[in-house]
Order: C-alpha cells, then structure tokens, then sequence
C-alpha cells in the first residue's frame, strides 16, 4: 500500500516537472490532446512542501526515486506543483533541451548574429523548425501574428528599427517587451540616399539604358547623346531631412561635412543627443511647412504611425519647389501615392525616388522604385541581429531592457551572490507597487536593491532579495502570490537557470 502511494507521489511530481519541458522535445504519444507550448493554467495555488516533507521520510526504494526526483527538481529550478498537471509522457529520457532558452527565429537571420547566443545557453530554431516553447522571438519582416506568440514566450525583438509588422500594442497587454534595433542599419540607409540623390540628378540609370539599348553604335553616338542626360550637382543645395533620428542626424553630418550641402532640420521630437549629432550649420525649422519650402532634396526619415499615415500630400506638395527631389527610405505609406503622381505629372523637372513598391507609380518615369534595399547589406544586417540578440539576452538573464518600443528601459547592476532576482510587469495603477512590497514584507525577505520604470500604462520592477535563510519553494510561493496581485501581468524570478521561473496572469488565469 505504501508502495503504491509513493508511486503515485512519483508520478504526480514528474508530471508537475515535465510540464515545464518543451512539448516540441517530447517523443512520447499523450492521451490528451498536446499544447502547443509547456506552459498550463493552474487552479489557485496548493502549497508542495508536503511532497517534500513525505518524500524525505520515505525509506522504501519507491520514496527514494520521489526524493530524487524533488532534489532533481530543486536543481533546475522547475515550479512546484499546485494542482494537476498535464503530461506527455512517463519517459524522462525523451526529453532534451533540459535548462535553455528556445529562441524562435522568422526570416533569415544573420550567422553573426545567432553567434551572439552561447550554445550551452541557447538552443536556437531557424525558420521553419518547431519552435512551439520559444522563450523569445527574433526576427526582421515578418507579420507576426497573435497566434505565432507562445505564452512561454518573454520577449520579442526586430532586427531592424520599425515594428510596424508587431502586434506592440496587443503584446503590452500581454506583458511581453518588444524590442528593435534603432541604428544598426544608419549607415546603410544614409548610403542609399546618397546613391537616390545621385540617380535623380545626374539621369545615370537613364543614361545607363540608353547606352544599352544603342549597343555598338554607342562609339559613334556617346558624345552627341549625352546631352540629353545632363543634370546637376548636390554641392551647395539645400538638404531638408524630416526625422532627426539615427538615420537623420548621420545624413545630415556627412551630406554637409561630405558633400557641402546646406541642411534644414524638422523634428518635433527631436533629443538632446541628437540634436548635439547635428552639424552647427544646420538649420531648424518650426513647422514641415516651412522644412520642405527651399528644398532641392528632401529625404524622409520619421517613424509609421497612424498619425503619419500619408503626411506627404497634396497640401503639403504645394509648398515644394518644382524641381524638389522627394527621397523616402522610411515607409512607402507616409507618402500620399495619388498627391506625389498629380504633383511629379504638373512638374516635370520633379523626382521621386522610393525604396517601396507602389501599383501606382511603377511605371511613371519620372519616379525611381527600389526593392527595399535600405538595409540590405550584410553590415547592416549582421549589426542588426546582433543588437537583437543582445537585447534578448540581457532581458532573458538579468531583465534588463533596452532598446524597447513599448517598456521603460532598466538597468540594475549584476546579481551579488546569494540573491535572487524578481522582476515584475504589471499595469501602471495606484496601489500595484504597494502591494508588490507588502508580499516580500509579510513573506521576511529582504530586497537589497530595487528599481521601478513606468512607460505609459506598464510598470517593470526588478528587485535583488537576499536568499539566506531561505528555500526556493518560499521564492516560488511568493512569485505565485505576486502575480496573482490585481494588475500584475507576469514575473520572472531569475534562478541563473534557463526557461525557470516564469508565471503569467492572463485576465485571472495563472499559466507557469
């Protein structure tokens, strides 16, 4: 009798571990139907120091193997048990991957930037592979969806500067941070706008087909042809540049140290750093009216949004010159496709020169259409995967964030030894922090250091709490305490082992 009892102690406590074991890993068939992540909702919290306590007083060999598997546990930090769980398979041996963070992968990314993950840390899965437990998501263009974003998965980061193809506003109010790289492509795409500034003055690609399509008669007709492509010099023009950003403040140091141009400046949100990155000739203008008015170029660099959708229009075309070169490396939608084809067909010396495809301006010939190549180099895209690595990294193993879209940015300094880490994303509502605190006071443990950022309607907390004197189920019952406070969206409590530790309350229901 007692024999069978432990047994069941066993098999309970296996299924509490292997709940927390990637179902993609699992080479066992289930009798109920497989999840599509390890992460399972659980009834309201029933304390396992019980297990413990029969299992440690167990002397025959079926005790034993419950012991061992409790020690096992204590290890690689799964939860404790606090209800049924479900499981997949009655195998240990079937599993693999024990103790790393799954990294989800769409699009192709760079080499050298997956390089960034340390193998024994990261088991990282390309696009295609099941990835069904990710931890994180990496990727660059593609449109993620809702469905594609596990519920074990705790960041997302774009290689790339716009999140326009991210549900960010859905994922804050799941707690999950979304990051991008601002930067990494800077340069890239301050070298394609010199190379559009340069293809629509001087008629080169013209000129390029024309030479073509003369064949061997161009010996005899290059000189008398040429004439027909001439164009002018950037030196001296006026550069207008709408968004003062990485891309911005970089185009505008070097096409005035560089190429001698006069810049206009327009950024109603532009920083203080930034604004230090600017040559000291520049000018600021107060409105984009009075930005684009003596423009020979101007080159758009500000952020998709709603209330950008289509800012380049027709009211505002009316205040270009009629020789203006409109250059947008930023978004095809911030420009009006029907005002920029009424505005180049009522000027003909105009150009417009876009790195997006557009059904209504492919064709007309005095608009440049290329296929998105702005941060298509291998420099560009080995530096923005590896700034997207990074930033899952920190987050992943001291919570640190930076580079966020949608969270405030927090750094603590490294762990001291015997501490642990909690971190904590709740809703910016009075009263949350109060009694965050009030569950680490009445639970006597001491927080050595703590930091608490708001970013419109989050809240992310992190805090060090001194482990002596303490078990990992007391962390463990806490952390349950904690998210299960009105307002808390998840928490982390960072053991130093991978995939451990992380409980989300979604609308009420407690998933871990």
């Amino acid at each position: 009798m007692v024999r069978s009892i432990h047994l069941a102690l066993l098999s309970t406590l296996l299924a509490s571990a292997w709940a927390f074991v990637p179902a993609s890993s699992v080479a066992g068939t289930s009798t109920k139907k497989k999840t599509h992540h390890f992460m399972v909702a659980q009834p309201i919290f029933s304390n396992a120091t019980e297990f413990a306590k029969q299992s440690n007083g167990a002397k025959d060999p079926a005790g034993v193997a419950v012991a061992d598997v409790l020690n096992k546990a204590g290890t690689v930090s799964v939860e404790h048990g606090r209800g049924d769980w479900n499981s997949y398979s009655t195998d240990p041996s079937a599993f693999n991957k024990l103790g790393m963070y799954q990294i989800k992968c769409f699009n192709k990314i760079s080499s050298i930037g997956l390089g960034r993950f340390d193998e024994s840390k990261y088991d990282v899965r390309l696009e295609g592979q099941d990835a069904e437990n990710a931890h994180a998501i990496l990727l660059r263009s593609h449109k993620l969806q809702e469905s594609d974003v596990p519920k074990t998965c705790r960041a997302i980061a774009r290689a790339g500067a716009g999140v326009n193809n991210i549900p960010v506003e859905r994922m804050t109010e799941l707690g999950v941070p979304v990051f991008n790289t601002p930067g990494a492509n800077a340069n890239a795409v301050k070298e394609l706008v010199f190379c559009g500034m340069l293809l629509a003055s001087r008629g080169i690609a013209q000129g390029i087909q024309h030479m073509r399509n003369l064949g061997t008669e161009a010996k005899n007709r290059v000189e008398k042809d040429k004439a027909m492509f001439a164009g002018r010099e950037v030196k001296e023009k006026t550069l207008a540049i709408i968004g003062l950003g990485h891309i911005g403040t970089m185009l505008a140091r070097d096409a005035h140290a560089g190429l001698g141009m006069n810049i206009i400046g327009y950024d109603p949100y532009l920083s203080v750093d930034n604004a230090m990155k600017l040559p000291k000739e520049a000018v600021l203008a107060k409105t984009l009216e009075d930005a684009v008015a003596n423009a020979d170029y101007i080159s758009i660099h500000t952020p998709y949004m709603e209330s950008t959708h289509g800012i380049f229009n027709a009211e505002l075309m009316k205040h270009f010159k009629d020789d203006a070169v409109l250059l947008n490396f930023a978004r095809g939608e911030l420009v009006d496709s029907e005002s920029i084809k009424a505005h180049l067909d009522a000027h003909p010396n105009a150009r417009y020169v876009s790195d997006f495809p557009d059904d209504n301006l492919y064709d007309h010939e005095q608009v440049m259409i290329l296929p998105h190549l702005g941060a298509s180099t291998a420099e560009a895209e080995d530096c923005a995967a590896s700034m997207a690595a990074d930033t899952i990294k920190d987050y992943l193993e001291d919570g640190t964030i930076r580079n966020s879209v949608n969270f405030p940015e927090v750094t603590l300094p490294n762990r001291k030894p015997n501490t642990l880490r909690f971190t904590v994303i709740s809703r910016d509502a009075p009263g949350v922090l109060g009694h965050l605190f009030d569950v680490f006071g009445q639970s006597n443990l001491n927080i050595l250091q703590e930091i608490s950022r708001n970013r419109g309607n989050v809240s992310y907390t992190v805090m060090d709490v001194d482990t002596t004197g303490h078990t990992h189920i007391e962390f463990k019952d806490v952390q349950e305490k904690v998210t299960m406070l009105q307002g808390v969206l998840s928490s982390r409590v960072l053991y130093g082992m991978p995939g451990a530790g992380y409980a989300k309350n979604l609308e009420g229901e407690y998933w871990v």
